[in-house]
Parts: C-alpha cells; structure tokens; sequence
C-alpha cells in the first residue's frame, strides 16, 4: 500500500511532491534563463542557402547563387540596421530560394557590412557606388529587387543607370516617404536632427546597431519586453519552438552600425524632405528625376506595415516614368518582415513576381 493512500502519512506524501515540483521548476527557470541570454546575446546570422562570394567590397559582399546563366537578379538587401539573412533566412522561408525555384538561374544578393569607426564619413554615394561596381562585373544590366531600405538605393540605380536595369521590383520600399502615417514618418518629423546627431555623436560617429535595434523594440514594447519572454517559458521543452526563435533571433539581435554621415543624410533627406521623390536627391553628381525610370516596374506592399506603410511604395507609380501598363502593384497581408521571409508570401506571392520577372 502507497504511503500517500494512508491518512497519516498525507502530510509527508505532500511534501516530498511539493519538492520533486520545485526542483523541476528550478530546473526550467535555469533552463529559462539560459536559453533568453542565448538569444539575446549568444548567437550568430547565417545565410541559408549555399553561395559563393562574388565580389568582398569596403561596404558589402557580393554573394552569388545558382549559376551564372540569364539575366542576373540582383537582390539589394535593406541597409537598416540587421544584415542581408533578411533575404535568405531559413529553407522554406527564403527569397533567394523562392527566386531560384520560379526559374530565376542567377541570383545575387548584396550582404551589406557592419560599419567600423574608418566607415564613418562614408555617404550614400559611396553606396551607389559600390552597386554600380556589382552591376557592371555582373555584366551591365540586371533585374534589380529592392528590399524595404534597399527599395531606395535601387530607384536610385534605376533613376541614374536606366540602361543598367532590365525590370525593377520594389517590395516595402519608402520612395514616397511623406505618404501614409507611419510611426518611422512621425518619427522623423519629430525630432530634429539635433537628436539623431547627438545618437551618432554617442556612437563615436556611428549609427549603432544597439541604439536602432532598442528603437525597434520600442515601437512595441509589449511584444518584445513581455510576451516573447512569457511565451518563451511557455515553450522551453519544446525543442520545434526554440528552434524557430533561435533562427529568428540570430538575425533581430545583431544589427549592423551604420556611417554617421550616411544616416544623417538619410534621415535629412530621405525622411525629413523627401527629397528622392520630389526630384532633389543628388546622387553620383547628378540630380536625379524619377521619371527616368521607365522599365517595367513592381510595386509590392504588406497591408499591415507599420515600417513602410503601403502608400509609401505604391505611390511610387506616380513619380515614375514607366508607362502604367508596365506597371504592376499588389498590396499583401501582413507586415513589414513577411514580405521577405514570411512562408505564406513566400509560396503564394513572391512566384507570381518571379513570372513577371522572367516575361
């Protein structure tokens, strides 16, 4: 007869159970802790998909996938902050790997760098520079994918090179950054640029990664200081789910730090006056006008992007000079990031581009 089925021994039988309870709790609560560090602070970004380096350059590597036949998609990853696995994230949640699949036999994907303190007074040009650099050793001419902050620096290309750019897809990209209500536009307009400066002046003439990556963070602070610790611990013996966070947070948790004087031109103007959309960007000594832009063009939105609201990259249409039927727009459910590494735009709505691409 168990001891805990006898009356006299319920009070012992309870208190060896409430022992072997704390000593698992204790044991989850380490487990807890160990695995929150890890992703915090522990753990790395890595491409999925297996490529060679093409080209290694002061401000990125130049990474080429498949083979080296057709017309080369060069994919211009954002330069925002976290590296290029935005594109290239995991199997079956993978640009690069969505490309290659529809057909696309040369991929290239810009993997930008991490500014040093010798990077600091490098400007947009430079930037445009080292693309320009990329499109000519792929041959001179390439369609060309701009991703969120990539979208930019590849209207940019299209608007100075027209020649150099067979089709052009601009997926969550601001070329109209006075469109929408965004929290990065009321942001900008905010606060001046004394405070951005006084950002870069703490990152000894950088843009930490730190500082944006605590910005991010904090345009929902209840997702990132509460609930994903909670559901962590929800999950800790489910090895499926740590998984998935781990890949996730190896690519959120080390963001890039960017030239102080890159950012500031930026944010002056690109956000603060808008300046590629009304025809005042100079770039590579040239002003540079939209309406050069006349090749075929996409215009790819998330519905619910709170980074770049819809309006910003559709209304590109309005400034281009490609005619309206060549260009296509299609606004998507869902957010900024599931644009380019969410599994369902992935399989349902990035192949309906790369056949575009490839008409």
């Amino acid at each position: 007869m168990p001891l805990s089925s006898v009356p006299a021994f319920w009070p012992m039988a309870l208190a060896e159970q409430l022992a072997e309870d704390g000593a698992e709790i204790y044991a989850k609560n380490l487990k807890f802790i160990d695995e929150a560090v890890k992703l915090d602070t522990g753990l790395k970004p890595a491409l999925a998909t297996p490529n060679k380096v093409r080209l290694d350059l002061r401000e990125m590597t130049l990474r080429d996938y498949g083979t080296q036949a057709g017309m080369p998609a060069l994919a211009i990853a954002p330069y925002a902050g976290h590296t290029a696995m935005i594109a290239d994230f995991n199997k079956g949640q993978s640009l690069v790997e969505t490309l290659m699949a529809g057909g696309i036999e040369h991929v290239v994907l810009t993997d930008w760098k991490s500014a040093t303190l010798d990077m600091k007074d490098l400007e947009v040009d430079d930037y445009l520079a080292a693309l320009v650099v990329a499109i000519d050793d792929l041959g001179g001419k390439v369609d060309l994918i701009g991703l969120c902050q990539g979208g930019w620096f590849a209207a940019m290309i299209a608007a100075r090179f027209p020649e150099k750019v067979n089709k052009l897809v601009l997926a969550g990209a601001p070329i109209d950054t006075d469109a929408g209500d965004g929290p990065i536009k009321r942001m900008a307009h905010t606060y001046p640029i004394s405070f951005y400066e006084e950002l870069v002046s703490l990152g000894g003439g950088l843009m930490r990664g730190r500082f944006m990556l605590q910005g991010w963070k904090n345009m929902h602070p209840e997702e990132h200081y509460f609930k994903n610790y909670v559901d962590l611990y929800e999950h800790i013996d489910d090895q499926a789910y740590l998984a998935k966070e781990e890949k996730f947070e190896s690519w959120y948790e080390n963001p890039l730090d960017l030239p102080g004087r890159w950012y500031l031109q930026v944010i002056t103007q690109i956000f603060k006056e808008n300046r590629l959309a009304k025809g005042r960007f100079i770039a590579l000594g040239r002003k540079l006008d939209l309406r050069s832009i006349t090749c075929p063009t996409y215009l790819l939105a998330g519905e619910a992007d709170d980074i770049t609201t819809p309006e910003q990259v559709l209304d590109a249409s309005k400034y281009i000079g490609t005619p309206p039927a060549q260009i296509a727009k299609q606004t998507v459910p869902g957010g900024h990031i599931g644009l380019f590494m969410g599994s369902h735009t992935l399989k349902e709505k990035w192949p309906g581009i790369v056949k575009w691409i490839r008409m």
